[in-house]
């Protein structure tokens, strides 16, 4: 992850961490990058002093800790979230909602359970849990409908 001190063509300063330097400028290319304060695209980078670890351990040293970025209504914690962004990770997390309140986990047996419900052995119901990456695919080339959750960014940290 790599933060960067931005400025918008207002002249508002505010930080965002981005993935990388190609996230940054991909995000800013398609207009996703935008003033916190007044919503403007038009954004820059703007100079900043970079931190430079140390092999001692001085107090001197070490930088202050930051504050994690807030969260926004949808949970996400990124400073700079075009609207488009904010409305599909609420409705991402919406889904998901539904699916861990109205479904049965079923944890690791879930390729099983797919199986049976898929050939009549029991009765259908919605179902989730885990299945690698060769289970997933083995049901998909059995016919049987599979889809996984959502991931949502904050879900990784």
């Amino acid at each position: 992850m790599i933060r960067y001190a931005l400025r918008c063509e207002r002249g508002h300063d505010f930080e965002s961490w981005f993935q990388s330097s190609s996230a940054y400028d991909s995000q800013r290319k398609r207009g996703l990058v935008a003033c916190p304060m007044c919503d403007s695209t038009k954004v820059e980078k703007a100079i900043m002093a970079p931190r430079i670890a140390t092999k001692g351990k001085s107090k001197q040293a070490t930088p202050a800790p930051q504050p994690a970025p807030a969260a926004d209504e949808s949970g996400s914690s990124s400073l700079v979230m075009a609207p488009q962004e904010r409305e599909l990770i609420a409705k991402i997390k919406e889904l998901r909602d539904h699916v861990l309140k109205n479904a049965d986990n079923v944890g690791n047996k879930f390729p099983d359970e797919a199986r049976k419900m898929h050939y009549g052995d029991i009765e259908h119901r919605a179902i989730y849990g885990e299945a690698t990456a060769e289970e997933a695919k083995a049901l998909v080339d059995e016919g049987i409908e599979v889809a996984p959750l959502p991931i949502l960014p904050d879900d990784r940290n």
